[in-house]
């Protein structure tokens, strides 16, 4: 199995007839998905997504691909793929548009509903090409066929790309659910024929490849929900992913069922379930939703909330229930569902909220102790079987963490795929098909891009690190004044501390220290304020961290008069 070597350089030309592959996001990570295709000049972008952030990243909205490599190259981009409407595959292309508002973007009739009501907001008008599975369709050099695969959203698509350097299968998100809520089956005998025909490079989804067996069926959780509505007393409050569709319609199953009413929380979630609705994804039977705004005329035990937050976001509707810092306050008996699975990273911010609820006396049902979900990504017996179908002469794991891909590569050479035509890749690193072989030739810039409010790529790993020192340990500031001919102190050292558990009548104890530090200064002849301000910073952080064992930020200010 080939992979990456942190030593690699940028790679060379792409040679005549080859097919180059960039992941630009997914690898190494739950989200960002984002894979760019390159023949003869041209390119095809096959989702751009975002990742949401870690507690690691305060202050960050969420994090893009890395657009560098291909931002002199916009005018080459024939089009971008979208493979369903997940926001980490969709979600990072407002900003990509922003750079070219007119490349034409190709998904399914609620892929690009989704992403056009998103752009709405950008001020965005996209050029899209709406394509059904079975449709094929040449965008620039690339023959793309458009195969169904069953995810946690309708209207997921696979896409085979076909050059004359060969057949990339690119599979998105799938499952292989045998009995989904729509019908609409994982197409296994297309699969087949494009591995008949011939797939020289699979690129497949890797989340779940740690995971044995096969995915439980969507419609199981059915019989789950319709317990936890039949001994509900009070409020059910749902948390979902905006765009899980098929979940949203469980839920409105049972409460229609249990005749209760339901009201949607949250933009996002207003929004998409309109869109569903009105697409005919969503079945609504009349006068089941209400406006949230109306559930102060129905009694408690008829009333439905679906809002977002099953993954702790700060910001999110169940997050702020959970703070007490929702016009919806949680009281003893409501119930809550999160249904949805835990995004690794997310496991802390999760609890918490679970922890919230619990101690405003809500019964908190999740995954840990109810079947309230199940994932929408294919586990190692249906990856097996896939691979026996398919046949690849070569495979790249794309989405998911490094024990995720490697985990899926060993499935794929237990089917009989050649080690030496596994490529485990990461973020950035560049694959290249040429005469049939897939290998490794180089990197490309693919870091983080952080959005935070209006600002995109302005907040740095640097900004982090001083946000996370500020929230761990605090500031610490000194003012001081000093004589510009003397250097002598004329005014101060004026000391203030902010979350450091430091009082400042303590900052008495270090004034001397500060006064000797510029007193040898003056008399060495040192009298440039910045040197002058590092003598004040090494004086106030020996003695802090001496004294108190932490390590705050300080800030010094030194004035000359």
């Amino acid at each position: 199995m080939s992979h990456p070597h942190p030593e690699l350089g940028p790679p060379p030309k792409l040679p005549k007839g080859g097919l180059r592959v960039t992941p630009l996001g997914g690898l190494g990570e739950i989200g960002r998905n984002m894979t760019v295709f390159e023949y003869d000049g041209r390119l095809l972008i096959v989702d751009c997504g975002v990742l949401f952030p870690e507690e690691e990243q305060p202050g960050v909205d969420l994090i893009l691909p890395d657009f560098t490599s291909i931002r002199n190259r916009l005018g080459d981009i024939d089009g971008i793929v979208l493979t369903h409407g997940h926001e980490d595959h969709i979600g990072g292309v407002p900003y990509l548009l922003r750079e070219k508002p007119d490349i034409p973007l190709i998904g399914s009739k609620l892929t690009l509903a989704l992403i056009e009501a998103k752009l709405q907001e950008h001020r965005i008008r996209p050029y899209t090409l709406e394509v059904t599975e079975g449709h094929r369709e040449r965008i620039g050099p690339f023959d793309c066929q458009f195969v169904a695969v069953n995810h946690s959203i309708p209207d997921a698509l696979a896409v085979a790309i076909r050059t004359p350097a060969g057949m990339a299968v690119h599979t998105g998100d799938f499952k292989m659910d045998q009995l989904p809520l729509d019908g609409r089956l994982t197409d296994l005998p297309t699969f087949a024929k494009l591995g008949e025909e011939g797939i020289d490079l699979l690129l497949s989804d890797s989340t779940n490849a740690e995971v044995p067996g096969f995915v439980a069926p969507e419609r199981d959780i059915s019989n789950v929900l319709r317990q936890v509505f039949a001994s509900a007393d009070r409020r059910i409050i749902v948390a979902s992913f905006a765009s899980h569709v098929h979940r949203i319609q469980q839920i409105l199953d049972a409460a229609h069922e249990y005749g209760r009413r339901v009201a949607f929380v949250g933009r996002s979630m207003v929004r998409n379930m309109g869109i569903a609705r009105d697409l005919g994804y969503l079945r609504v039977p009349p006068g089941l939703v209400v406006d949230v705004r109306t559930l102060d005329d129905l009694p408690e035990h008829e009333i439905v909330l679906v809002c977002t937050g099953s993954q702790g976001e700060p910001m999110a509707a169940l997050s702020r229930m959970a703070n007490r810092d929702h016009q919806i306050r949680i009281v003893r008996g409501d119930t809550v569902i999160l249904a949805s699975s835990l995004i690794p990273g997310n496991e802390n911010a999760v609890y918490r909220v679970i922890n919230g609820l619990t101690r405003w006396g809500a019964n908190v049902v999740h995954k840990g102790n109810a079947k309230v979900h199940v994932s929408g990504h294919a586990s190692a017996g249906e990856l097996l079987y896939f691979y026996n179908i398919c046949k690849p002469r070569n495979l790249m794991p794309v989405h998911g963490e490094w024990r995720h891909l490697r985990a899926n590569a060993e499935l794929g050479a237990l089917t009989g795929v050649p080690k030496d035509r596994v490529v485990i890749a990461e973020d950035g690193v560049v694959v290249d098909l040429v005469d049939g072989v897939a290998r490794i030739s180089g990197k490309v810039q693919a870091g983080y891009v952080y959005v935070d409010g209006l600002s995109v790529g302005d907040v740095t790993e640097s900004s982090l690190k001083d946000r996370r020192i500020l929230g761990d340990e605090g500031i610490i500031s000194v003012f001081v004044v000093v004589d510009s001919t003397t250097g002598k102190i004329v005014g101060g050292p004026h000391i203030q501390g902010r979350g450091t558990g430091i009082d400042d009548a303590a900052f008495v104890a270090v004034t001397p220290k500060i006064e000797d530090s510029l007193a040898k200064a003056a008399a060495d002849g040192v009298g440039e304020p910045h040197q002058l301000q590092q003598l004040v910073r090494r004086a106030i952080g020996k003695w802090v961290s001496e004294s108190y064992r932490r390590r705050p930020m300080i800030l010094p200010v030194v004035v000359e008069v």
